[in-house]
């Protein structure tokens, strides 16, 4: 993917990102099967993954409610317009299915989700009668054999340990049917999908890490090994 850069103007938020201003001066290549974003807070991973899915959307083959289209629409003042300079390279007569799914706006798609014909018939009972966890991941199931691009905004904020394991058998079963994923998290547990290409965010740009030299993984396990180390400070 990259930006055209007659649609950005580089002095202006989100091109000050540096991750988007690495977009805008190297464009980047996602992996075929699986690319995961990590970072801080601010690094970017929510404006890119937003952006993708914006220009994605435009190119699925019918209007997807679930696809939170109006949402790119109708833009509040908070929103990014990254989606306009986006640009992206694909296979032509690939699939064009997929999915676009933020944790803390399952409610919001769940009314598109369950209109949706056959797809409606892989849920048991009414969607919003889960818990947040368990309706993330039924909705993620049932996509499985739907091949396309599956973009993920920080799916963990739902998920326990054990769901997150849950949620990486999905997204296996996802690729090994065909599909790409975009993820965005702060979960070293989804960080550690099989196969991945990980991308760093941070104030120098975008960088591919190894999955144990990765600042995100770093941290965990200096907290784990030694929590009284960080915990003193609030006492």
């Amino acid at each position: 993917m990259s930006i055209d850069r007659g649609q950005a103007d580089p002095g202006r938020w989100p091109y000050t990102v540096p991750a988007v201003r690495h977009l805008l001066e190297h464009g980047l290549s996602l992996h075929p099967g699986a690319t995961v974003l990590i970072g801080p807070n601010g690094a970017g991973k929510s404006t890119v993954v937003e952006a993708v899915a914006a220009v994605w959307g435009r190119r699925m083959s019918a209007v997807r409610q679930d696809w939170l289209q109006q949402a790119v629409a109708t833009p509040s003042a908070e929103d990014s317009d990254l989606h306009r300079s986006l640009r992206l390279a694909f296979t032509r007569g690939g699939p064009t299915g997929g999915l676009f799914l933020r944790a803390e706006r399952l409610h919001a798609q769940a009314p598109g989700f369950t209109s949706r014909g056959r797809w409606s018939e892989r849920i048991e009972g009414p969607l919003l009668t889960r818990s947040h966890g368990e309706g993330f991941l039924q909705v993620l199931a049932g996509m499985t054999a739907e091949s396309g691009l599956y973009v993920l905004d920080e799916p963990e904020s739902a998920l326990s340990f054990d769901s997150c394991l849950t949620l990486l058998t999905i997204l296996s079963d996802m690729l090994a049917a065909g599909s790409q994923i975009l993820l965005a998290t702060h979960s070293p547990i989804l960080a550690a999908l099989p196969g991945a290409h990980v991308l760093q965010l941070d104030d120098q740009g975008i960088a591919p890490v190894a999955y144990d030299d990765s600042d995100l993984v770093r941290s965990w396990r200096r907290f784990l090994s030694h929590p009284d180390g960080y915990l003193r400070h609030l006492r």
